[in-house]
């Protein structure tokens, strides 16, 4: 199998609102535009950085449309499209792949701890939805509340379309079990980028990549290249510019939308309730992230 669109680094594309808190379709696609200019190789879109527990299903279409009329042919899309019932996430199945997106994905069902032959017959359901569409599983337990195990993954790579998953589990050995069984890896958590290209990911789906696409642009290249040293001095300042973030009392994501309007980027508003907007406080925290990123990339990019 050609896995070469999935390469690279994957941005995980925000929820962008209007001042009253709607999607904006305008912000969607100046977001859109924004990460192709940067280089990224493709975007992941619906999924935790999107809100997507927080948004209804015709706006999670809205989203994605507007995405796929600026990114269609240009980048790979990975769009997610669980919901936590069957025919809801069918529905949005179906419809990415009228769309012509690369791919789609899907989170276990949440809250009711399903056996393994209830989770695989969800995402069986919904891969069938989208018969011509590649199925990648997102493998994010801490969550979701329910782990990816190997036999778990045997029984879903039974099924043609299902072709990897995206790994947000903390351990990079993971990684090797899930490439040991066919699959095509993402690596999820950002802290440890050049760990899940190291155990053989493809590439990375990360929340904090739009922020700084530079970066992990760069210390991919750099592994490759061989350069583990430069490599490693890049990922260790990506995580020290995280922790930062998720020192502020607003949401993580509500600081990055923010650090985004101060680094030339769109705005896409704040985010949902019930998660945490920006109080005042997290402002000078906001202008330590923006200096630490573009410290950053001017030293290494």
């Amino acid at each position: 199998m050609d896995t070469t669109k999935f390469e690279g680094i994957f941005p995980a594309f925000y929820a962008c609102y209007d001042k009253e808190g709607n999607i904006s379709p305008e912000a969607v696609r100046d977001l859109t535009r924004y990460l192709i200019g940067k280089g990224v190789q493709g975007l992941y879109v619906g999924g935790s950085s999107g809100e997507c527990i927080y948004q209804g299903k015709e706006e999670r279409k809205v989203v994605l449309e507007n995405v796929m009329a600026e990114a269609k042919g240009k980048i790979t899309i990975i769009a997610h499209v669980a919901c936590n019932n069957t025919a809801d996430s069918q529905e949005l199945a179906a419809h990415a792949e009228s769309l012509g997106v690369d791919a789609i994905a899907s989170i276990p069902p949440i809250y009711f701890h399903l056996p393994p032959y209830a989770i695989a017959k969800y995402w069986n359901d919904i891969s069938a939805a989208a018969p011509n569409t590649d199925f990648i599983i997102y493998n994010i337990p801490q969550l979701a509340g329910v782990s990816l195990t190997v036999p778990l993954l045997k029984e879903m790579l039974k099924n043609p379309r299902c072709i990897g998953v995206k790994n947000s589990s903390m351990p990079t050995q993971d990684i090797q079990m899930w490439r040991d069984e066919g699959a095509i890896v993402f690596n999820g958590p950002d802290e440890q980028l050049i760990c899940g290209l190291a155990m053989g990911a493809v590439g990375g789906i990360g929340g904090t990549y739009a922020a700084m696409p530079e970066l992990y642009i760069g210390m991919r290249k750099e592994l490759l290249a061989g350069n583990l040293q430069k490599a490693q001095e890049m990922q260790n300042e990506a995580c020290r510019i995280i922790y930062k973030m998720c020192s502020a009392h607003g949401n993580m994501y509500a600081v990055i939308k923010e650090i985004l309007r101060r680094t030339g980027g769109p705005d896409c508003g704040s985010v949902r309730a019930p998660l945490a907007e920006l109080i005042d406080s997290d402002y000078p925290i906001v202008d330590q992230c923006v200096a630490m990123i573009n410290a950053a990339i001017k030293k290494y990019c």
